[in-house]
């Protein structure tokens, strides 16, 4: 099943047209629930998730809307990421490491301009560059460790969209 390309994106996302009002597809994900899945609809938004027992640190969920786009049709946006908490602290160690980066940056310029040794700023800019990266294949393998659970709930939608 292509339904993840293997891509440079962190967060997969797809999108589908549906025939139907949206009413009946988020019904259909209401009435739903079924081991090992937690579905949660707020809204037109439906959450997508593993219950405590099957999930673990990498385990991720599926975040759905339904858009209608006319009497007969609607889009289905479909998003698969981390837990939220995980995916904000990701986010949290970016930005730090970018902020650090940039503070590094300045104290070199300054120490450059005043000419002053400027060294430790830029080796400790590139051990910035080096943990961006670092942040960056961790994300990759964890994405590559919750693949096989993307599939089921990849799998789980269509089961109930249809």
């Amino acid at each position: 099943m292509g339904v993840l390309p293997n891509d440079i994106v962190l967060r997969p996302r797809f999108q589908m047209e549906l025939t139907g009002l949206k009413e009946h597809y988020l019904e259909a994900f209401e009435k739903s629930n079924q081991k090992p899945f937690v579905v949660t609809r707020v809204d037109d938004h439906v959450f997508i998730k593993f219950n405590k027992k099957e999930v673990h640190f990498w385990s991720p969920q599926l975040h759905l809307e339904l858009v209608q786009l006319d009497e007969k049709n609607c889009r289905l946006h479909g998003l698969f990421g981390p837990n939220p908490m995980l995916w904000t602290f990701f986010m949290f160690l970016h930005f730090g490491v970018a902020t650090l980066f940039i503070i590094l940056a300045i104290w070199a310029y300054s120490s450059a301009i005043l000419d002053q040794p400027y060294g430790i700023q830029v080796g400790l800019m590139v051990l910035m560059v080096v943990l961006w990266i670092a942040f960056y294949v961790f994300g990759r393998l964890g994405k590559r460790q919750g693949r096989p659970q993307m599939q089921r709930l990849y799998e789980y939608m269509m089961k109930v969209l249809l």
